[in-house]
């Protein structure tokens, strides 16, 4: 009897011991972001400082961008090891959805984000948009000749002086697929081929067709906003060019977060979806480096970051756009990439 006694004692202290370790255990969440790191760290900290829950952090590199993380996701169907997918772009977090990866989670804080960026079932919510703009160098691009609209490069004196991002990446598959729902299969094609027959350059990602700007080695560039407002604020000769604001329109693009089905960590999860879609988080990141563009009235915002109400946005359909995505990148592979 007193072995047992003694027995039962070892097992409660062993218990009771092991308590704060199993609690410290749940209090964390796992992250997978496709938004640069210098951006979305910050972002990260303050939800720790605020909430104590750790958060476990895959970020994503610049050249698969946010693809990378997706394909993962999909490996990681049957057994996941993320919580929270925070994704830089909208097209693959809707095809997240449609390979049942995702969970449906509709955030309070969402309740002022427009319609058109956020899935009416909670798959995915948008915030924080970048808009897809036009970089140039300032030195080489006067302001009589500027480009006003994407269609304008497609002229002969911008033989060989823009850049493009490779089409099958990020923000640039999406915008590529977003022409395509735009203009239709036929123009949208007719409008590659003239940009490949006027030798546009094809370079690795968003940020190195800013600094073939920056640097001079090409006039314009096609980039998002925080990669040209990164040169801006750092006084480089160029500046950025929202197009087509008075025709096609200039595309938005949202940052989207999800929660993933089967969430090891789901409370905790909900708890950082919310904090991701504060009206604080969209203020944040207008002030941050990335100058992401707020969905939502009356967040507070530099002066150089538009308001969303002043910009002629694109009317688009991100289901449709992502449906897209494999049909145009087919194209655009044979046309760019052979």
């Amino acid at each position: 009897m007193k072995k047992l006694l003694i027995l039962l004692f070892g097992c409660a202290y062993l218990f009771i011991s092991c308590l704060p370790l199993y609690a410290q255990s749940k209090k964390q969440v796992v992250l997978y972001t496709a938004l640069d790191q210098i951006f979305s760290e910050p972002i990260i900290q303050d939800f720790e400082q605020e909430t104590g829950i750790k958060v476990k952090v895959v970020y994503d590199t610049e050249a698969a961008k946010t693809t990378g993380l997706v394909n993962r996701l999909i490996a990681e169907k049957d057994n996941p090891n993320a919580d929270v997918f925070w994704n830089n772009e909208i097209a693959r977090s809707i095809l997240l959805k449609d390979k049942g990866i995702l969970a449906s989670y509709i955030s309070a804080q969402a309740k002022d984000i427009p319609s058109q960026f956020k899935d009416n079932q909670g798959f995915w919510t948008g915030f924080a948009a970048r808009a897809r703009v036009l970089i140039y160098n300032k030195d080489l691009v006067k302001d009589p000749e500027l480009p006003r609209s994407i269609f304008d490069l497609t002229a002969p004196k911008w033989s060989k002086k823009v850049a493009l991002a490779n089409p099958l990446f990020g923000t640039t598959a999406t915008h590529c697929a977003a022409l395509f729902v735009a203009l239709g299969d036929e123009k949208a094609k007719a409008y590659f081929q003239a940009l490949a027959d006027n030798q546009i350059v094809m370079v690795s990602g968003n940020s190195e067709s800013r600094d073939r700007v920056v640097d001079g080695e090409l006039a314009v560039g096609f980039t998002d906003t925080d990669d040209a407002w990164v040169a801006i604020s750092e006084g480089k000769n160029v500046n950025m060019i929202y197009p087509d604001n008075r025709g096609l329109g200039t595309l938005l693009i949202p940052n989207t977060v999800c929660l993933i089905k089967n969430a090891p960590h789901p409370e905790q999860a909900k708890q950082l979806i919310d904090y991701i879609l504060s009206r604080k988080v969209e203020e944040k990141l207008a002030f941050s480096s990335s100058m992401q563009i707020p969905l939502r009235k009356e967040v507070k915002k530099p002066d150089y970051v538009p308001d969303y109400d002043a910009l002629s946005v694109m009317d688009i359909d991100f289901e449709t756009v992502a449906h897209k995505l494999n049909q145009s990148g087919e194209f655009l592979t044979g046309l760019f990439l052979r």
